[in-house]
């Protein structure tokens, strides 16, 4: 997000400027046949306080700026619409209160009318009736998401005063598309809601005063050109430099985007730089290694997820009415039903799949009992986050029926909680689709608008290790531009036009499939997993040795890098080895229900010295349920062994709180006694 260095308040009334004469009254823009050129279009959104606001906007605009301007203002839907007659004051481009199929052109004004909602074709606006109620209705987005989706990277976003969080979602749709995103800065508008709103969600590119707004449009176009035309391939003469900003972009997150969709990295890139005003792609790599926050932002920008409940309503209505029924008159009474949605972004897809899911339980005759679980991953660990809180903003209400909102949410301040009912169904964890292991034993893998950022290359890899990781007939569900390829033979379609499949029977050679990396990283080296032992132990030792066998926990032993130095006691409950070449690596082993949690315990346990313990963990395995403490220490003697880090397993019949973690601090007698009488003896006879 870039902010302008002015933060002015822009309350003084704007000169009013006087109207060219006009030679004959002109006709009104109907739609024709006729291709004009394509040019931007620039949709404002503003609601309280927004007159004045679109007056300040629209008397910094240049007569001649080759622009088309849409304004959609929250109007009362009882009054006839001055709008445009106001803001006709304020500028000398004509401004037309909107007519049914009407053929925008540049360096004229377009006005919402009230009660009414309108969309954008091909340049065209169609207005219609709108179906919500008054109170739950977002013109705003609704616009902004049809003008993302007609001109994609000529699409432009403004959000000026208002209240409520209109917009936001709108932004988000043109960000996705590669076009520009601007809102006003909070403390100069009258109403700071909206534009704040589209702030703290990252969806605004530019922030800064109204009477700034138009230029800094302008001034991101001029520099900006190769936006409008962008090549299916980067040019030879930036594949270097590419490549470059792929290095730093791993030294920075850890993530390798070198398989990512080449066009596609391209264009996210120059429009990084159209937004600093930045020529050239060596001047913004130095950007980049001069600036930490800006590799942050394209790693966002990179892994940016638009997405709501329910989106694209048709995939959803044939898994309900078809695919789920289906699958669950095959499930036994009492059965484990396993999902996973990868790519979830803010957790909108896995949410609404918990509820299609409970719905469609429900209307199974006769009734049987599921157990729900759905594992969301995602790349972006802040969409993790806000996945996990489950709020969101009102304007769900636009995809979600009242019905659903009353039956699954529960209404805040903030805008909707997610219900306990469906977020206990939801487990949220960071996972690198390309780096992690898989999910397996799958009823549903549900990975929609993910695969079309990923190489043609990637995505053979990924199709068969989808198959790999659902049941026999289980369903994978993928987004309306993507499809399996050439993997025929491994599913087959439902028979509609939406982007569903039944897994086929039989399975692939697992030596075929080319796993993620964590799953063939190579094996610790003799030395570091083999210590000679020192000669006869002692009586004592002996003893203590079998009385831990007996009594203490299983516990591994790992270094930094989570490979298994050793293992004590029965640890198959917790751990398994991967498919895929032999791989003694924890993150790799560790049981879906424990995985995540022992990566982010092994990080924070090289962070703060002591204990880190996380309680109540749930592993299912073959329909059956059980739950896991796990208590974590990091070695600071002996020498030898300093910087690993002890492991131990135990049993619980508690179910999570949720989950709980926490750290004790490393002091004499507060730590775990069979922990530190375990390091003794296990390891004292190492070298």
């Amino acid at each position: 997000m870039t902010t302008s260095k002015s933060n002015s308040k822009s309350k003084a009334k704007p000169k009013p400027r006087a109207k060219k004469p006009e030679k004959e009254k002109q006709p009104e823009h109907q739609a024709t046949s006729v291709d004009e050129k394509i040019f931007p279009i620039v949709g404002i959104g503003a609601s309280a306080g927004g007159l004045e606001a679109l007056e300040h906007f629209l008397s910094h605009v240049p007569d001649q700026s080759n622009l088309g301007f849409v304004v959609i203002q929250h109007l009362d839907p009882t009054r006839k619409g001055i709008l445009s007659e106001l803001l006709q004051r304020s500028t000398q481009m004509k401004v037309t209160q909107v007519k049914d199929r009407t053929k925008v052109l540049p360096n004229h004004v377009y006005v919402i009318p009230p009660n009414k909602d309108i969309s954008i074709l091909k340049g065209v606006l169609y207005l219609l009736d709108p179906v919500s109620p008054r109170n739950l209705r977002m013109p705003i987005d609704y616009f902004l998401r049809s003008l993302a989706q007609d001109l994609e990277e000529k699409s432009i976003g403004v959000i000026l005063s208002g209240m409520g969080s209109d917009g936001t979602l709108g932004l988000g749709a043109i960000k996705d598309k590669v076009g520009l995103t601007l809102a006003q800065e909070p403390a100069t508008a009258k109403f700071d809601a909206m534009p704040r709103s589209a702030i703290e969600s990252g969806m605004a590119d530019i922030v800064a005063p109204v009477d700034e707004l138009p230029a800094l449009i302008l001034n991101y176009l001029k520099r900006a050109p190769r936006l409008l035309t962008v090549p299916e391939e980067p040019k030879e003469k930036y594949q270097g430099e590419l490549e470059k900003i792929v290095i730093l972009l791993r030294t920075q997150t850890g993530h390798d985007f070198s398989l990512y969709k080449k066009n596609t990295f391209h264009r996210r890139i120059e429009r990084r730089m159209g937004i600093h005003q930045i020529d050239q792609i060596t001047t913004y790599i130095r950007y980049l290694q001069e600036n930490s926050q800006e590799l942050d932002l394209l790693f966002k920008e990179l892994l940016i997820g638009v997405t709501n409940f329910f989106r694209d309503e048709d995939p959803w209505i044939e898994l309900q009415k078809t695919a789920l029924p289906s699958l669950l008159s095959n499930k036994i009474d009492g059965s484990v039903i396993r999902i996973w949605v990868p790519g979830c972004s803010t957790g909108e897809e896995a949410y609404s799949m918990a509820i299609i899911f409970k719905e469609a339980i429900a209307a199974l005759k006769p009734p049987k009992k599921f157990t729900l679980n759905i594992f969301a991953t995602d790349l972006d660990n802040d969409a993790i986050d806000k996945a996990r809180r489950g709020v969101y903003l009102e304007n769900i209400a636009a995809h979600v029926s009242p019905e659903r909102l009353k039956r699954y949410f529960v209404q805040t301040e903030q805008g909707y909680r997610v219900g306990t009912e469906i977020r206990e169904c939801v487990v949220f964890a960071a996972q690198n689709l390309i780096q992690d292991p898989p999910f397996t034993k799958l009823d549903l893998l549900s990975c929609r608008n993910l695969l079309i950022y990923l190489s043609p290359e990637l995505q053979k890899k990924i199709i068969p290790l989808f198959h790999y990781s659902l049941k026999a007939g289980g369903v994978l569900m993928l987004g309306s531009a993507e499809t399996i390829g050439g993997f025929t033979n491994l599913f087959k379609s439902t028979g509609t036009k939406t982007r569903i499949y039944r897994r086929e029977p039989g399975t692939v050679k697992t030596e075929s499939i080319d796993f993620p990396k964590a799953f063939s990283s190579t094996l610790p080296s003799v030395k570091e997993t083999q210590r000679e032992l020192k000669a006869s132990p002692s009586l004592q030792s002996l003893a203590d040795k079998l009385i831990l066998d007996q009594y203490a926990p299983p516990t591994v032993l790992v270094n930094s890098q989570g490979n298994i130095l050793y293992i004590s006691g029965k640890t198959g409950k917790y751990l398994e080895p991967a498919a895929g070449k032999a791989n003694w690596n924890i993150f790799v082993m560790a049981r879906e229900g424990i995985r995540y949690e022992l990566t982010t315990a092994l990080q924070k346990i090289h962070q703060e010295p002591g204990l880190v313990e996380i309680n109540g963990l749930r592993i299912i395995e073959d329909d059956r349920e059980y739950f896991v403490n796990l208590v974590l220490r990091r070695l600071d003697e002996p020498d030898s062994l300093r910087g690993l880090v002890m492991v131990a397993f135990s049993d619980t019949h508690q179910p999570p709180n949720p989950t709980q973690s926490h750290t004790q601090p490393a002091v004499p007698g507060r730590s775990k006694d069979w922990l530190r009488l375990k390091i003794n003896t296990d390891v004292s006879a190492w070298n």
